[in-house]
């Protein structure tokens, strides 16, 4: 027997009824075994018990008339009957287990003990088995359902030591075996009766045994249930030697080898979370004054040579992008840390699209299109929406093609939660289908050649944390016609929602 042993309890889960579970297969499986087993030896002992009880009684016949036909005289050839019927009458008497009734056939000479000379229930085989054998047979046979049993003996003269003459008269004893089906029918209801009981008492230990079988079963479905929660400590306390226990041994170092891995990569990953913030904070400062240096710089390149110019333009775009990069680090950060927090207000959602296009001066060519209806308001974070479209654009301008169209709508989910309905579309090649799966992956780069872009490769990322922060959803698509989807569902009240 196994029995869990755990750190925190673990919650039963409610067992479910199963019409062929593995409970049922093993008390069906049981009690089929059961059965057979009764059945075959309640079969066996009433055929033996059958076959002693009829073979005692025939051998006693079939010994007692022979015996009898051996020490009666019978004066041949037979002329009066009446004399011949006194013999059979006497024979008849002395009749065991119990009386016969005893008939005679000389040629066409037939005579008995009873009423009628001749008996229905003599076979012709029997005749023929007399005719050919000194020693006579036996029969049994059923008429009229009344079993009987026929003895044929026939008379002989001895013509020496070791043989003998048949004399022509047969001599026949037929006994009712009607006690003796009583008897039978008994042990057959007897045998019967007695397998239907055995069935029942085998139920108790079939439920018993399996009761015993499943027990370490569902406490290893509870353990794994439980592992599968979290609960990384389980383990399950082995007792015995068979094969149960080996199975128990090997969950318990299965367990604790993936404990250990899970720590390994937790701690790995809290090392890399704080040497990425750690990093992130540490450039700040520098970065500031990189930054302040490059602004110096663009503004005096116009004056220095081209090649000199061209080295400060890039070292002022390497900078910029690294700041970004680091910006978008620490963001991640705080995500990873559950740092981040809504600042929720009322807004007019149209306006603020509008206003994060215009800071970007995505308004000014036709490069950004915007169909925004008036009057839909909702509660959001304002920097952190800017966040959202911002990042969705500059990636759809960057990625995908010319124009980008930004849509604005109200639905409802399918439970009838009304949300705020945010597309932003582009006219480019669209998103591999085997990308679409990753596309929010922290650096996923879709195109495999494409060793560096012009963000950072995590805004994407940002954007979908930004959105679950909302309590909304983001996903990635093609349009029919060609080009990126991104769609933003994100409830029209975020009242309250923290990170």
């Amino acid at each position: 027997m196994i029995t869990v042993r755990r750190a925190r309890t673990i919650t039963a889960p409610r067992s479910r009824i199963r019409a062929f579970g593995l409970r049922t297969r093993l008390l069906a499986a049981f009690l089929l075994v059961a059965a057979v087993s009764a059945g075959t030896t309640s079969a066996l002992t009433y055929r033996e018990a059958r076959n002693a009880l009829l073979k005692t009684t025939q051998d006693t016949a079939v010994a007692t008339f022979r015996e009898q036909v051996q020490q009666t005289g019978f004066g041949l050839p037979v002329i009066q009957r009446e004399g011949l019927e006194e013999v059979l009458r006497d024979l008849a008497r002395k009749g065991k287990p119990r009386p016969w009734v005893v008939f005679a056939e000389y040629g066409s000479f037939r005579a008995s003990s009873g009423e009628n000379p001749v008996s229905t229930v003599i076979t012709p085989q029997l005749r023929r088995a007399a005719q050919a054998n000194p020693y006579g047979g036996f029969e049994r046979v059923v008429k009229d359902g009344v079993p009987y049993l026929t003895i044929a003996m026939p008379t002989v003269f001895k013509t020496g030591p070791y043989s003998t003459l048949p004399s022509g008269l047969v001599l026949y004893a037929v006994m009712r075996m009607t006690d003796e089906q009583i008897n039978v029918d008994a042990l057959l209801t007897a045998a019967r009766d007695g397998a239907l009981p055995g069935l029942a008492v085998a139920l108790v230990p079939g439920l018993i045994a399996a009761r015993s079988v499943l027990r370490p079963v569902r406490e290893l479905r509870r353990a794994a249930r439980s592992m599968g929660s979290g609960r990384l400590d389980t383990r399950i306390a082995v007792r015995g030697s068979d094969e149960l226990a080996d199975l128990a041994a090997t969950f318990n170092e299965s367990a604790a080898q993936l404990e250990h891995s899970v720590q390994e990569l937790r701690e790995a990953e809290a090392r890399a979370r704080r040497f990425a913030s750690d990093v992130s904070h540490e450039l700040r400062t520098p970065l500031a004054g990189m930054l302040a240096v490059t602004e110096v710089l663009d503004e005096d390149a116009d004056h220095l040579d081209a090649d000199t110019a061209r080295a400060v333009r890039l070292v002022s775009a390497e900078t910029g992008k690294l700041a970004v990069l680091v910006e978008d680090l620490m963001e991640i950060s705080r995500f990873d840390a559950r740092a981040a927090e809504l600042n929720t207000d009322e807004v007019d959602v149209a306006e603020a699209i509008r206003k994060t296009l215009q800071n970007r001066h995505w308004t000014e060519d036709d490069r950004v299109h915007a169909e925004l209806p008036a009057g839909i308001r909702a509660r959001l974070d304002p920097r952190r929406f800017d966040v959202v479209i911002a990042n969705l654009v500059g990636n759809a301008l960057r990625h995908g093609g010319a124009p980008v169209t930004v849509g604005l709508r109200t639905g409802e989910r399918p439970k009838g939660t009304p949300v705020l309905i945010t597309e932003v579309t582009d006219r480019g090649p669209g998103i591999r289908p085997e990308s679409i799966p990753y596309i929010f992956d922290r650096f996923y780069k879709a195109d495999a050649a494409r060793t560096r872009s012009a963000g950072s490769g995590l805004g994407l990322a940002i954007t979908q944390e930004n959105v679950r922060l909302h309590g909304g959803t983001i996903r990635a698509g093609n349009r029919p016609d060609g080009g990126a989807v991104f769609t933003v569902e994100i409830p029209l009240d975020t009242a309250g929602l923290t990170a």
